[in-house]
């Protein structure tokens, strides 16, 4: 054994003791970590060749690299929809690592089962049926790209054709429509082969980003066959909804695979005042679901649903003599496109056990009010206006005056310097726009005091 590997294996508990003690400190020094840290020029080091061994590496890291990882995990952060990580999650987290359990197969641990029974919990948290299966995946990308290729099988399907034995050149141009779909949408769709050009975006509302169904039917009806329908739980922009009911009731007169991206407006099912928004999702075909946002695990988490569970078992089975045979309960690695895979659900596992449905609707609704609260105090400030209703948990505005793209972009750049919080720039209505998002467990009213200081601070600097 490598005398460097030896040494730390021999100290580990210290060495755990001396990592323990760092994030101890991190985590106790968010309240006063910049949100956001602009990167300045960094001096790579030379690759090490003998090794320094644990110690040695974590004192570099606080040396080299510590100030300049950002508060992301913190309360004042507000920028892509970005959770924490509550402390059982954490824990979870941890212990992922320690464990190191390969959940793609079921033939030497349990981790499969822990999985599936995280899976059916979350399920229930959005009131999706028994008829659902579902998995781990690494974000709302990839859950995106799952459920979509299990929906490409299904035009496959319909038209009498095998795309996972023949490829998408043998299901010839596809179709998918939405009003507002997420920049994953199209992404997903150049790397499943059916291109970026097969998006057909349909008209929205006046002043929203949810789908004219109206409009919809009009598009479904002009098509010559089955379609893809991508309809959004939760914009990014507004957290704006489309009418999933109306939508699914489409369904008795076109034919057509109802993919949602619930990515965080599902959360809005376990709040009693707003799951009205997601009712219909128990209809859709697959549906997408980000946990490392309002579930608040650890980057990186998400799960995907669908109801065809034959479908993604024939797009992502993987036959070989040493996985064994393909059971009546399939193993992950026949599901999703990873065959390595963490055990993601462990932390998710923790929070759930830990806080419960109730504990997790609290930081729902906690965040909701902060949002609304931060938009009330915008609108009423002669620095800003808001651009559209604080619906859940994003807040879309812009300066009074002189919105240009250059304007914003100078914004964003000094509430990153200012590091009391951090935001992100949007498009909304053709408009360059901010964007701030609630979803961290760790947000206060005295964190959105400081929140708003500082923006106005920024405004009329």
């Amino acid at each position: 054994m490598h005398p460097r590997l030896a040494e730390d294996l021999n100290s580990l508990p210290e060495l755990l003791d001396a990592a323990r003690k760092l994030a101890g400190e991190a985590l106790a020094g968010l309240p006063d970590r910049p949100a956001a840290v602009p990167p300045g020029a960094v001096s790579r080091a030379p690759l090490p060749l003998g090794g320094a061994g644990g110690r040695a590496a974590l004192e570099e890291f606080s040396q080299r690299w510590e100030a300049g990882v950002a508060g992301s995990a913190g309360p004042r952060y507000l920028g892509f929809v970005t959770g924490g990580a509550t402390p059982a999650a954490l824990a979870g987290d941890w212990l992922t690592a320690t464990y190191d359990q390969n959940p793609a197969s079921g033939m030497d641990s349990s981790a499969q089962d822990l999985e599936r029974e995280t899976v059916g919990w979350l399920a229930e948290l959005f009131g999706l049926g028994a008829e659902f299966s579902g998995a781990f995946v690494t974000g709302a990308t990839m859950s995106t790209v799952t459920g979509l290729a299990i929906a490409r099988e299904w035009l496959g399907e319909r038209a009498g054709v095998s795309v996972s034995d023949d490829g998408a050149a043998a299901l010839g141009p596809v179709t998918v429509l939405s009003g507002s779909p997420h920049s994953s949408v199209p992404k997903a769709l150049s790397f499943l082969g059916m291109g970026r050009s097969a998006l057909r975006k349909v008209p929205v509302l006046p002043g929203r980003e949810a789908v004219d169904v109206a409009k919809l039917a009009e598009a479904l009806g002009s098509l010559d066959g089955p379609a893809v329908v991508v309809a959004n739980a939760g914009t990014v922009n507004t957290v704006d909804f489309d009418d999933l009911r109306a939508i699914a009731a489409l369904k008795q007169r076109y034919d057509f695979w109802l993919h949602v991206d619930a990515a965080f407006g599902g959360f809005a099912a376990l709040v009693p005042e707003h799951a009205v928004l997601t009712a219909g999702l128990d209809q859709a075909d697959s549906v997408v679901v980000d946990l490392h946002k309002w579930l608040n695990v650890p980057y990186d988490s998400a799960v995907q649903f669908t109801r065809r569970r034959d479908l993604q078992l024939r797009v992502f089975g993987n036959n070989a003599a040493y996985l064994g045979e393909i059971g009546e309960t399939p193993d992950f690695l026949h599901l999703t496109p990873e065959n390595s895979r963490r055990l993601r659900a462990l932390p998710a596992w923790f929070s759930l056990v830990a806080y419960g449905r109730d504990g997790h609707r609290e930081i729902v609704e906690r965040c909701v009010s902060l949002a609304r609260d931060l938009g009330a105090r915008l609108d009423g400030s002669p620095h800003w206006r808001l651009l559209a209703p604080v619906r859940l948990n994003v807040v879309c505005f812009a300066p009074a005056e002189d919105v240009t793209q250059d304007r914003i972009d100078a914004l964003v750049r000094a509430i990153a310097e200012d590091g009391t919080t951090f935001l992100t720039p949007t498009v909304y209505d053709g408009s360059p726009a901010l964007r701030a998002a609630f979803s961290n467990w760790r947000t206060t009213a005295a964190d959105l005091d400081r929140v708003f200081a500082a923006l106005e601070r920024v405004a009329a600097g």
